[in-house]
């Protein structure tokens, strides 16, 4: 079997070219903001973990839900109105006209005929 010395030195000099920059990324080299004291491990059972606000007083809203409730409803209504309004550019409905429009002409034609 050949010698794992080679190897061996490649493993720890690879290794110590990468420790450093797993530091430095978050990867192992000191407490996660994740893990560290004081986040709650279990939910408290309110819909996106907040606590309801006390009797008598609204929500505040945060900085970006009227422009996304506003952009929300402004879609619905201009893809309700635009897809309602859209001309039909189907196959079937070409070749539905094109099949009425020639039985028009040759009824119109037998009709001149006779």
């Amino acid at each position: 079997m050949p010698p794992f010395k080679p190897f061996a030195t490649a493993a720890n000099t690879l290794r110590a070219r990468l420790t450093p920059s797993l530091r430095t990324r978050g990867g192992g080299g000191g407490p996660s903001r994740w893990t560290t004291p004081g986040h709650e491990e279990r939910p408290k059972g309110f819909a996106f973990n907040r606590t309801p606000e006390p009797a008598g007083q609204s929500r505040k809203w945060e900085d970006w839900e009227l422009p996304c409730y506003l952009t929300s409803f402004l879609t619905i209504v201009i893809l309700g109105v635009g897809l309602s309004v859209k001309p039909d550019l189907t196959i079937e409905t070409w070749a539905h006209q094109k099949a009425l429009e020639r039985l028009e002409s040759e009824a119109s034609q037998r009709a001149n005929s006779d």
